[in-house]
C-alpha cells in the first residue's frame, strides 16, 4: 500500500480559496497512491481561533466539493484533513472528511477531544461523540485528530472496531514536538497498528507548528518522517504486517481492563 502524507504550511497572507486551490493541486499530484492524508484545519490554521466562525462551512461546502473532486481526479482515498464545520442545528465542529477514489464521502469524524482547556477550540467548538473507522480494500482506517493523540482509550476503541491503520490529522505546536513523536510511536506500538500522522508546518496565529509528520509501523519503527517545512512524505507499507505482528506477539489478547463486560454475580 502506498500512502502520501502532505505537510503544508498555513500562510496567513494566502486566502482560503488560494490555499484550497494549492492543496487540490498537491492531491492531484499524488495519483498512483492508495491513500493521501492532509493535516488538521488547513483551511484556517489550527490556532487561528478568530477565523473559525468566519471560515466555518457546512459539511458539503466548498472544501468538501474541492476535495471530492481532487480525490476523484487523482483516483485516491483521501483523508482531507479537517474543516471548521458549521452544523445548521448546532455548534461548530472540527470535522475530518474521507473520500473514496470515486469522490464519494466515505466518512466524517467530529473531533472528540477539543484542545484549549477553557479557551480556543474547547469553548468555540462542540465535541464529537462517535468513533469512526473506514474500510479500504487493503486495511481499515481509524480516524483521530490532533489532541486525540493524548487519549489512548480512543485508539483502543478504534482497534476494537477493527482499525489496522490509525490516521492522525493535526496542527501540533512546535514547543511540544517531542510529545508528538513519542505519542505517535506509543499509539502504534500499544495497538499493533500502522500510524500515519500528518501535521502542519509554518506558524499559525503566532504559534510555530511542529511539522515532522510521521509514519510508524506496528513495532514502533519510524518508516518516514518529515522535517519542519512543507513536504510530502510518500511511503509504502504492507497492511498484512498488522495481523502478522499480532500473531507473533499477541499482547492484545492479554488485555484485562475494558476487554469484556463484568460477570454478573
Amino acid at each position: 500500500m502506498r500512502a502520501s502524507v502532505i505537510q503544508i504550511a498555513v500562510n496567513e497572507d494566502e486566502s482560503v480559496e488560494a490555499r484550497r486551490r494549492r492543496v487540490t493541486a498537491l492531491v492531484r499530484e499524488q495519483a498512483g497512491a492508495d491513500l493521501v492524508v492532509l493535516p488538521e484545519l488547513w483551511t484556517t490554521g489550527a490556532f487561528a481561533y478568530e477565523e473559525f466562525g468566519r471560515e466555518a462551512e457546512p459539511l458539503e461546502g466548498p472544501t468538501y466539493e474541492a476535495m471530492a473532486k481532487a480525490a476523484s481526479e487523482a483516483g485516491v482515498w483521501l483523508h482531507a484533513g479537517s474543516i471548521p464545520e458549521r452544523d445548521p442545528d448546532g455548534p461548530l465542529y472540527n470535522t475530518s472528511l474521507v473520500f473514496s477514489p470515486s469522490g464519494d464521502l466515505a466518512a466524517a469524524y467530529r473531533k472528540i477531544h477539543r484542545f484549549g482547556f477553557d479557551k480556543g477550540e474547547a469553548v468555540l467548538m462542540g465535541a464529537g461523540t462517535e468513533l469512526v473507522t473506514v474500510r479500504l480494500p487493503a486495511t481499515t482506517l481509524g480516524l483521530s485528530t490532533c489532541y486525540d493523540l493524548r487519549f489512548p482509550e480512543l485508539f483502543r476503541g478504534l482497534v476494537d472496531a477493527g482499525a489496522e491503520t490509525l490516521v492522525v490529522s493535526a496542527g501540533w505546536p512546535e514547543r511540544r514536538r517531542s510529545h508528538w513523536t513519542l505519542l505517535a510511536r506509543a499509539r502504534a506500538v500499544e495497538n499493533q497498528t500502522f500510524l500515519l500522522a500528518c501535521a502542519t508546518a509554518g506558524t499559525h496565529a503566532g504559534v510555530p507548528q511542529a511539522g515532522h509528520s510521521i509514519v510508524v509501523d506496528p513495532w514502533g519503527e519510524v518508516l518516514a518522517q518529515a522535517g519542519a517545512g512543507e513536504e510530502v512524505l510518500t511511503v509504502e507499507f504492507d497492511p498484512g504486517k498488522v495481523a502478522a505482528t499480532r500473531e507473533q506477539f499477541p499482547a492484545l489478547k492479554d488485555r484485562v481492563l475494558g476487554l469484556r463486560p463484568p460477570r454478573r454475580p
